[in-house]
């Protein structure tokens, strides 16, 4: 059936996905952007609601999202770390959790260092207070290395 000079689809999901699919995913149809390919399906098919057809199909399209113009407002400019100079300023602390229980330590305190990676691990357990976790810091790493200038963590609850 024809309407404009066009041929009607009939309301069939998989008719109407084989037509755009034909109109996108061959070498000849290119990756043109959805108003471009919208107008390649319109040329010769309508059907209603065939721009929303299209932009679906178009969402779901690795290439074009990779490839499409994008809207918002670029990333500022990378600024430079500021370089490390002395050992042990700037720790990372993290802790490595639900280990098997082992001479009485379930849990192991990670102390990198940022500038060389080197690292202390300290075995201590789950329940370990605020108060405990400076305890074993001074214990293994300030007495060795002095107080850092920075420590970072991911952790935001101490007991």
């Amino acid at each position: 059936m024809l309407k404009k000079r066009k041929l009607y689809v009939p309301k069939d999901k998989e008719l109407r996905g084989e037509i755009i699919w034909l109109h996108h995913d061959t070498p000849v149809a290119g990756y043109r952007g959805k108003w471009k390919m919208t107008e390649l399906v319109i040329r010769n098919y309508w059907w209603l609601g065939v721009t929303r057809d299209v932009e679906k199909y178009m969402e779901c399209c690795d290439i074009y999202q990779r490839i499409k113009n994008r809207t918002e407002v670029p990333a500022e400019k990378l600024k430079l770390s500021k370089v490390l100079e002395k050992l042990w300023t700037y720790l990372m602390v993290d802790f490595i959790t639900k280990l098997p229980l082992v001479a009485g330590k379930d849990v192991i305190l990670v102390v990198c260092n940022r500038l060389f990676k080197m690292t202390h691990f300290v075995a201590t357990t789950e329940g370990t207070s605020a108060e405990g976790l400076a305890r074993l810091f001074r214990n293994n790493v300030w007495k060795l290395h002095r107080l850092p200038d920075i420590v970072a963590t991911t952790r935001y609850k101490v007991q």
